[in-house]
């Protein structure tokens, strides 16, 4: 019998890739499902659910993201002054028109674990409203969604 051991990947020991995702006309949910699990490392082999191994990803063109169904007008955000009665709700299509990455970030960091680890992955995303973006220095690779 062979003496084989199981191994366990540092984040140090993963090169990380920049992903470049053009949102125009792509369904919100689902780019941001396929988003998550890049930014969480699912797509690589070396996935480990307790470990940071996954790659950045930039966003462009959120301003033409598409949301099916009525979710425009009866999708809601929510969010709390810290006041008593401070409890503000916008709808996803005012959020859109306002700060339309938003939309995304919220999307896809509602796909990742809620702990410092996700907090971490969510760190990786880098969403813009236009077609421009500042990382051409890393070279990111297109993905389609």
């Amino acid at each position: 019998m062979k003496n084989s051991k199981t191994k366990a990947y540092s984040t140090s020991e993963t090169e990380k890739k920049w992903y470049l995702v053009d949102a125009s006309g792509k369904v919100l949910g689902r780019m941001a499902a396929q988003i998550a699990s890049i930014l969480r490392g699912k797509h690589r082999p070396t996935f480990t659910p307790n470990q940071d191994v996954g790659d950045h990803v930039i966003v462009v063109n959120a301003e033409k993201v598409v949301l099916t169904g009525n979710k425009l007008v009866q999708k809601r955000y929510y969010r709390h002054t810290g006041y008593p009665g401070g409890l503000r709700e916008t709808t996803a299509g005012a959020l859109l028109q306002e700060k339309p990455t938003r939309v995304v970030s919220y999307a896809v960091s509602g796909m990742l674990p809620k702990t410092k680890l996700g907090k971490a992955m969510g760190g990786k995303l880098r969403v813009y409203a236009g077609p421009t973006h500042p990382h051409a220095g890393q070279q990111p690779e297109v993905l389609e969604v």
